[in-house]
């Protein structure tokens, strides 16, 4: 079975620095029926004025990944990390035992387009940690590039959780195919463009979860669409 969430069912606040959605219940949105998925707690997507951006707060216990689409995010942690994430960068940040962090636009005329990503943890208390990595265009072309998982195969950034993500970008009537084994949920969210899943049609912003055991045929309708696909326990 595959239920789709729509776009404009999402969670929605424009608060002028900020215009944000968030797929699942997040900060001041609440919906009982969208708390989670899985191990999937946030997809928020954030348009970030340029010079704005979040302030030094606390995180803990939570597996967070960032995926920039447009623009560039300035980054700084307690670790010592400083870095600006770009598009075809993928940032890993393990809250763990507990951190601080910032998140700003670099940019002083552009806006930073990101979906910024939490998935529980499987332990608590983890030693904190931060990664990032860069996966070209020509990498996820018409493919399913693995960009996070476990076990950090295939040059993935590593999550501690039984997750993957995978990106790929779609031309029109491009296609590819995953299958989910039994016992194994999906989740999938349409960060620019439009697809065809399994013949549903789904624009930019739309999500489905995907229930186990099943193939699915994901066909871009769009030029440069681009896709994240998760495969959760």
């Amino acid at each position: 079975m595959i239920t789709i969430r729509k776009s404009n069912e999402r969670g929605h606040f424009d608060m002028g620095w900020l215009n944000t959605y968030h797929t699942f219940s997040f900060s001041n949105y609440y919906d009982p029926k969208h708390v989670q998925f899985r191990s999937l707690r946030v997809i928020n997507e954030d348009r970030v004025q340029p010079g704005q951006g979040f302030g030094t707060h606390p995180h803990r216990d939570m597996e967070i990944v960032s995926y920039v689409l447009d623009g560039a995010l300035e980054h700084k942690d307690s670790m010592g990390n400083g870095s600006v994430i770009q598009p075809g960068d993928v940032q890993r940040m393990s809250a763990g035992s507990g951190i601080t962090h910032s998140e700003f636009n670099h940019s002083k005329n552009e806006l930073v387009h990101f979906l910024q990503i939490w998935l529980m943890p499987a332990e608590k208390n983890l030693t904190p940690g931060y990664e990032q990595k860069f996966y070209s265009p020509e990498d996820k072309q018409g493919r399913l590039r693995l960009v996070a998982s476990p076990d950090g195969r295939d040059g993935s950034v590593t999550i501690h959780q039984d997750a993957s993500i995978y990106a790929t970008i779609l031309g029109e009537a491009e296609e590819v195919e995953y299958t989910y084994r039994p016992n194994r949920y999906g989740y999938l969210q349409v960060a620019r463009g439009a697809v065809k899943l399994n013949g549903q049609l789904l624009g930019q912003g739309d999500g489905a979860e995907i229930s186990p055991d099943q193939t699915i045929t994901v066909v871009g309708r769009q030029p440069d669409t681009e896709v994240l696909l998760f495969d959760l326990a």
